[in-house]
């Protein structure tokens, strides 16, 4: 643990059976249940949670945007679509690399980066 470092994040999700078969497919998550309404990953350089809320994560109105990298980003685009997300932002370049904006089944925004 790291003092003062974000050590923990949980995201909120409207279908957390859907949304963890998504970043399964995707990403080659794992999964540690604990009930049926919270699944916690670890292994993906902060550790986290899914919990089932009518919330969901959205930079337009201001939630923060969580950033994955990729080493292919033209082949994580495809994969993100062959699961079932939705590109809202193709790919675009930025100071410091490229990058996509796409929401998983259950309506949360990420984004993917890559040099």
């Amino acid at each position: 643990m790291a003092h003062h470092k974000i050590n923990y994040i949980e995201i909120p999700t409207r279908d957390l059976v859907q949304t963890k078969a998504f970043f399964k497919q995707v990403f080659d998550w794992q999964f540690i249940d604990y009930g049926p309404e919270y699944s916690s990953f670890s292994q993906q350089v902060i550790d986290g949670g899914f919990f089932q809320s009518e919330l969901s994560v959205d930079s337009a109105i201001g939630s923060p945007l969580i950033v994955l990298y990729s080493a292919n980003l033209e082949q994580t685009l495809a994969d993100v679509v062959n699961a079932g997300g939705s590109i809202i932002k193709p790919i675009f370049s930025f100071p410091g690399g490229r990058r996509f904006h796409f929401t998983e089944p259950a309506g949360n925004e990420y984004a993917v980066w890559s040099e």
